[in-house]
């Protein structure tokens, strides 16, 4: 039976490979699927991975009609055997059921990829509406790692280097921007709280010890 299966992990899981190598893998054996993104880091109809791979994709706007667009595909003489949908998580939740009519009235299976909580520790309105209703739930393998060598579970956005709480839930930055510009850095929950980055630890590092004060 086709599936809607949600592929969730934090931002350096490797996500984006995952949803290219099951493109590869289906398009060999004669598979076509169709590919929706948004906001991806290379830009504008682009699925890539930081591993440097980069593909065509469909570019989804704030009031495009997922299922009806791949209707009008299929009505055309298109061929879609299946659907990846990478930064599922900047989805509308109206979007996520069009995914989830694309499985059940279309029998095609759906694999969407994407993180679950923004830089605040809140769930996505995409991503929440997919845990509510993906037949399956996958979390990622790849496990990213904290600064400090612990597993890496929240998102964290820095400007300058320096963690920040509020902001737009939405601002699309990468983890190898320059530090005086708005990046993003995944941290174990440990540090979330602390708001502790590598930079600010490796600045705390360095800060010179207070020495004790002997009094005569």
């Amino acid at each position: 039976m086709p599936e809607l299966v949600f592929f969730s992990g934090t931002m350096d899981c490797g996500k984006s490979t995952l949803a290219l190598q099951i493109t590869h893998n289906r398009s060999a054996r004669g598979l076509q699927g169709v590919i929706f993104t948004r906001q991806d880091r290379a830009g504008e109809g682009k699925l890539s991975s930081r591993l440097g791979l980069v593909t065509e994709a469909v570019e989804v706007a704030d009031a495009m009609d997922l299922y009806a667009y791949l209707v009008g595909e299929l009505s055309q003489g298109g061929r879609a055997d299946y659907v990846i949908v990478d930064e599922a998580q900047f989805l509308a939740p109206d979007q996520i059921d069009q995914l989830a009519r694309i499985v059940d009235d279309l029998d095609k299976d759906v694999f969407a990829f994407g993180i679950t909580t923004d830089f605040r520790t809140k769930l996505f309105p995409g991503s929440q509406r997919l845990i509510e209703l993906a037949d399956r739930i996958e979390q990622l393998q790849v496990e990213a790692l904290c600064w400090c060598g612990a597993r890496a579970t929240h998102n964290a956005r820095t400007v300058g280097g320096v963690m920040v709480v509020e902001g737009e839930q939405v601002v699309v930055g990468d983890v190898n921007r320059p530090s005086e510009e708005i990046g993003y850095e995944v941290l174990c929950r440990r540090h979330h709280r602390r708001r502790m980055t590598s930079a600010t630890a490796h600045a705390a590092a360095l800060s010179p010890d207070v020495l004790p004060v002997n009094h005569a």
